[in-house]
């Protein structure tokens, strides 16, 4: 019986080609800003799904997603009710933020390197052991570009993910993990509202981060 999943690709155990959803018990669909321009506010979207499609190759691979924007949680009831409302996602007239991506970059592991750079110009190592340079690890960083939807806004933008690997689990299930941040204005979406602190700066910080975080489980081989 062979463990899959057994493709390798630039050094990096991959999952096989198929669709594959985000797995409900392990995700985070998250978000950060800042507030008062000293303190960083986190909070997340309970509800929300993922379909990802693994190309035989790689680079072809898509994905597209959905939050329920009403269920939005900082942990504060007020705090929730203003974001909720007109003065941002007003989500009773845009329920749904949506991404769908347009295209697949892997970012190459340029640490060789920079550790030569380093040796060079250490006046200590002009002469380094080729053999106590250590090898490139395989790069499991990738640049998923797309397209997200606020408030019926649709901007592009870059979501930096960083595989995480993949493997059968004990349930029999063929899944593989990853996590993802993005940061973007939340002004280029609509979301303007503001209060202009007298000390300087914005009561809330008109960047904002997403940070997303999961499993995604084979539903049909490819």
């Amino acid at each position: 019986m062979v463990d899959r999943p057994i493709r390798e690709w630039n050094g990096l155990t991959i999952p096989e080609a198929g669709v594959y959803t985000l797995d409900e018990a392990h995700k985070r669909l998250g978000f950060l800003a800042q507030h008062m321009m000293v303190s960083p506010v986190r909070g997340e979207f309970s509800r929300g799904n993922a379909t990802i499609l693994v190309a035989e190759d790689p680079m072809r691979s898509s994905v597209t997603a959905t939050i329920d924007a009403t269920s939005l949680t900082t942990h504060n009831a007020d705090r929730d009710t203003h974001l909720s409302g007109p003065d941002f996602l007003d989500v009773q007239r845009y329920p749904v933020i949506s991404f769908r991506s347009t295209g697949v970059q892997w970012q190459q592991n340029n640490d060789e390197i920079f550790l030569w750079a380093r040796l060079r110009n250490n006046p200590l190592s002009r002469r380094p052991n080729a053999a106590a340079v250590p090898a490139a690890r395989p790069s499991g960083k990738f640049v998923v570009s797309g397209l997200l939807t606020i408030r019926d806004v649709t901007r592009p933008i870059d979501l930096n993910v960083e595989y995480g690997g993949a493997r059968r689990d004990p349930y029999d299930r063929d899944i593989f993990g990853f996590n993802a941040t993005a940061d973007f204005e939340r002004e280029d979406f609509g979301l303007v509202w503001n209060v202009l602190l007298e000390s300087g700066g914005f009561l809330v910080g008109k960047s904002v981060r997403l940070e997303i975080a999961g499993e995604a489980i084979l539903e049909s081989p490819g």
